[in-house]
């Protein structure tokens, strides 16, 4: 099974989660720096050889409504830059409500304030993944 990975794009901080090698659940990679997009690129396609990843999922960040703004036409930038840099497939897969659910998850594991805060952009990143992976799950896809 292919090992796919899930961004969280933040101006500071992207947060990073990667699937397990039977692709059925997702675990936090951490943070990279959002600040330098060069370097930024360059760590994104040493982890997708290091990880043999092959397919990347970017959040994409719509309005309630399903529109998008400013945000979401940067994400769809930075997706480009990162499938031209690692080779990878990338996806924009929808990420409304991911930090309201990463939100609760740390909560519900008692995570809060600062520690929290440092832990979001990678629990968005687990949210976003998770849901792709069940989403490929019921449709039976490998």
């Amino acid at each position: 099974m292919a090992k796919a990975c899930a961004l969280d794009l933040g101006a500071v901080r992207v947060g990073v989660a990667i699937s397990d090698d039977l692709g059925m659940l997702a675990h936090p990679r951490g943070t990279l720096d959002g600040r330098n997009r060069p370097e930024l690129l360059r760590a994104l396609a040493a982890l997708v050889k290091a990880e043999e990843i092959d397919h990347v999922l970017v959040g994409l960040p719509l309005d309630m409504k399903g529109g998008e703004g400013e945000s979401a036409r940067k994400a769809r930038l930075v997706a480009q830059e990162i499938a031209d840099a690692t080779g990878t497939t990338v996806e924009l897969v929808d990420e409304r409500l991911s930090t309201v659910q990463a939100r609760r998850a740390l909560g519900a594991a008692d995570v809060h304030g600062k520690k929290a805060r440092a832990h979001i952009d990678e629990a968005s990143a687990v949210v976003i993944l998770q849901a792709w992976l069940d989403a490929r799950s019921h449709r039976g896809d490998e």
